[in-house]
């Protein structure tokens, strides 16, 4: 039997009486592995336990084959880890922060493996600045070249594109994906539901320290039962009681539903909206993303358990 190159069994951390991470049982092959979930739900925590930071309460941990408590030190020669804060010298140029982690790693042929990690990243032309001048982008694409010098054989990255624009989070995920070709296990967090959705093999979501789906995310979109209705409206909404549509979410002018046929919903969604009041300037009908998949495991879920129209009144922004 081939051993998964993650495997967690019942992984729990406690955090004096808060459960952070609660009976977590996850087996990550060589793909790109997806980490999903609002903030504080345990994402950090759990890549903080599998990269040996933090000792688990309960449960045990594996990273290609070693047990994170009883073999920490060869867990950390298998893997690499960029968290979330940079960790980056901006007083030092780009190349002599990669030259520190091949000197700490005791590479080879330092020089030379340096050289070839900042050309993967697309750093040579500016290998020799100062870091306080790179981009944001260019920050991340060294970090990865940082934990790439040791030649890996799972990376774990915390949010790697957060707080990045649209063309540097393309960027680096060009790099994440080709990693992953060349037979990287890539095991992830982040809060941007369509690059996981565009690039990851499977994903799992996770709410307040419990696993609630883990799937493709193609599958876990084919799960959802019915059509995605989007209503924009200016008003007060006041909750809906309609036979097979269900609230998922409330934003500020965008309310959304789930319908079991969403063109039969349509026209008696836009009458009790009206009836309440509100004035609808559109409503669309779509396909299910996987933004709306963790709407119904981590937000839809405990509204629709004990639902209070009362509660859920949101006066929504006059445009």
């Amino acid at each position: 039997m081939t051993m998964s190159v993650v495997s967690t069994i019942g992984l729990t951390k406690y955090y004096k009486d808060l459960c952070a991470v609660n009976d977590v049982n996850l087996d990550v092959e060589s793909e790109i592995f997806g980490l999903l979930g609002p903030n504080g739900a345990g994402k950090s925590t759990i890549v903080k336990m599998l990269t040996t930071l933090v000792r688990p309460s309960k449960g045990e941990a594996y990273v290609c084959g070693y047990n994170i408590v009883k073999d920490p030190v060869r867990v950390r020669e298998s893997i690499s880890y960029v968290p979330q804060e940079m960790a980056l010298d901006i007083k030092l140029t780009g190349r002599e922060n990669v030259m520190l982690y091949a000197q700490l790693y005791h590479i080879p042929n330092k020089k030379d493996k340096v050289d070839e990690v900042l050309a993967l990243m697309e750093l040579t032309e500016r290998a020799n600045e100062l870091v306080k001048g790179y981009s944001g982008g260019m920050r991340r694409r060294l970090e990865l070249a940082q934990a790439l010098v040791h030649e890996p054989k799972v990376l774990f990255l915390d949010e790697p594109t957060l707080g990045l624009d649209v063309a540097a989070r393309k960027k680096i995920w060009e790099h994440i994906y080709s990693l992953k070709e060349k037979g990287m296990t890539i095991f992830m967090t982040t809060h941007y539901m369509d690059e996981a959705d565009r690039y990851c093999d499977r994903v799992a979501i996770i709410d307040k320290g419990k696993i609630v789906a883990i799937d493709s995310p193609e599958k876990l979109k084919s799960d959802i039962c019915g059509d995605i209705v989007i209503a924009s409206v200016s008003g007060e909404f006041k909750g809906i009681n309609l036979e097979g549509v269900r609230l998922m979410n409330v934003a500020e002018h965008e309310i959304r539903f789930m319908a079991d046929n969403g063109e039969e919903a349509l026209p008696l969604i836009s009458r009790e909206l009206s009836r309440q009041g509100l004035e609808v300037h559109s409503l669309v009908v779509r396909d299910s993303t996987l933004d709306d998949v963790f709407l119904q495991k981590v937000t839809m879920q405990e509204e629709n358990a004990s639902f209070d129209a009362t509660k859920y009144r949101l006066m929504l922004r006059r445009r």
